[in-house]
């Protein structure tokens, strides 16, 4: 399978991305660009986005570029730093690249913006390489 046909094999199992009405953008090997929007039951007592839903979003852009290859990845360490609050009504992206690899492990940048490109919040995850292919799970 291609990056893209794994992460659609992942995709119609993970129902949590699927109710968060994630999209997938574009799909690259150890690389993926998500978009979600923002509804009303992703904002907290604040009216502004949830701090969960923004680290899930992020987590759910690791998964998808960490796992496009076919090996299987799990999250190990993950470090979010919010910058701007979201709205409801915001069209959030998800940019995923990879930016070191080993053997075992792997590390990818994630930046989360709305849709005048503004950043929402940074996040960095540290995958560990189970040994396992996605279609094996």
């Amino acid at each position: 399978m291609n990056p893209r046909q794994v992460a659609d094999y992942m995709f119609d199992q993970d129902y949590f991305s699927q109710w968060m009405n994630i999209k997938m953008i574009e799909v690259q090997e150890n690389y993926c660009l998500l978009e979600m929007p923002i509804r009303q039951e992703m904002l907290n007592g604040l009216k502004t986005v949830h701090g969960g839903v923004t680290f899930a979003f992020a987590d759910s852009a690791l998964a998808f570029s960490s796992n496009n290859s076919g090996e299987a990845a799990v999250a190990l360490n993950c470090i979010i730093s919010f910058t701007k609050a979201g709205k409801e009504g915001d069209i959030f992206r998800a940019e995923s690249k990879l930016v070191n690899n080993t053997r075992k492990t792997a590390v990818y940048d994630i930046n989360i913006t709305n849709q005048h490109e503004e950043l929402i919040a940074k996040f960095v995850g540290t995958v560990y390489k189970i040994g396992k292919k996605v279609t094996e799970l």
